[in-house]
């Protein structure tokens, strides 16, 4: 479900949205800008994923919709560089709607002279569009614009633009399931989180889930308010009781390719990104109910595909075995 949907049974409360943001910058480096329709202020172009939808594919739509524009060399920015996610990303738009925005950030070229080709949809979402400096920019709407932009002023030595103050992340409880009651069987994002942990012997750690009774990775998904590192760590410690030092974002899984239909009928787009682990520490234990065992595998002892949870499972497991053989 579209997260406009979504709100017809949540009204507006706050909702997870997973959303790419498209930095464009032409031949002197200006970045193109939007003045929005709904505050009047400026952002870049994007905006939230369809059902299905993968990120790049987003990125695309939302900038032609926008702007009119084709970008050639538009492609998602590296990974460290491209997450969006955290209770920085809060917004309340004008109609009152709240989220938290968690995604990723493309980027492209084209030259200054583009934008006389420049033809927005008639959504009302763009009021105008102008190349800007990244040293004198206009006044930014929301967190997640700045944030963008502080990105591309770091690369040439400006300092960061000042957030506007985010209230605390709710309490942690079940965000996916509470939606679930709501809206059913149909498709719902699922942004989350998995983690490799490896031993001594170089073996992957995978949980038996007591749900399905495949092999998992630790992980899970994301509440509001919290990060794609954040919730990497949480679900680490409540399902096996380690924690890490440190965590590193290695891949995105997101797109058609990635939706899991359950036994139940319930399905997912997942929305999720591997993470590799580091000094980890801890005593290994196990979640009641919801894990029934835990194994160590090396490269040729992994399980099957099918005996894997999902598509991310199969990709992130494949990840990890091809980076055994690199």
């Amino acid at each position: 479900m579209s997260i406009l949907e979504l709100r017809k049974f949540w009204g507006n409360r706050p909702l997870i949205a997973v959303c790419v943001g498209v930095l464009i910058q032409d031949e002197t480096g200006r970045i193109l800008l939007q003045r929005r329709g709904d505050d009047g202020l400026w952002s870049e172009p994007g905006g939230a994923l369809e059902p299905g939808e993968d990120f790049l594919t987003a990125a695309r739509r939302e900038l032609l919709e926008e702007t009119g524009l084709v970008c050639p060399d538009l492609h998602l920015l590296p990974i460290t560089e491209a997450l969006q996610s955290g209770p920085e990303f809060f917004s309340v738009y004008p109609n009152g709607h709240e989220v938290y925005i968690v995604g990723m950030r493309a980027h492209g070229t084209l030259p200054a002279s583009a934008l006389e080709h420049a033809q927005p949809d008639d959504s009302g979402e763009t009021l105008e569009l102008r190349w800007f400096g990244l040293d004198d920019l206009p006044p930014i709407s929301k967190n997640v614009n700045r944030l963008s932009l502080s990105l591309l002023r770091s690369r040439v030595g400006l300092p960061p633009l000042p957030l506007e103050p985010s209230p605390p992340a709710p309490p942690t409880g079940n965000h996916l399931m509470d939606l679930r009651k709501l809206v059913g069987p149909r498709p719902l994002f699922a942004p989350g989180a998995n983690v490799l942990v490896t031993d001594g012997q170089n073996r992957l750690l995978l949980l038996r889930h007591g749900g399905t009774g495949k092999w998992t990775l630790p992980g899970g998904v994301l509440e509001p308010g919290e990060s794609y590192e954040q919730a990497a760590a949480r679900e680490l410690f409540e399902e096996t009781g380690l924690s890490a030092a440190q965590f590193e974002p290695l891949e995105m899984y997101c797109g058609p390719e990635f939706r899991l239909t359950y036994t139940n009928g319930h399905v997912i787009d997942s929305v999720s990104v591997l993470y590799s682990s580091h000094s980890v520490t801890g005593r290994l234990t196990l979640q009641d109910g919801e894990v029934l065992e835990v194994g160590w595998f090396g490269v040729g002892e992994l399980p099957t595909d099918e005996e894997l949870s999902s598509p991310v499972m199969r990709a992130s497991v494949k990840h990890w075995k091809e980076g055994q053989s690199a």
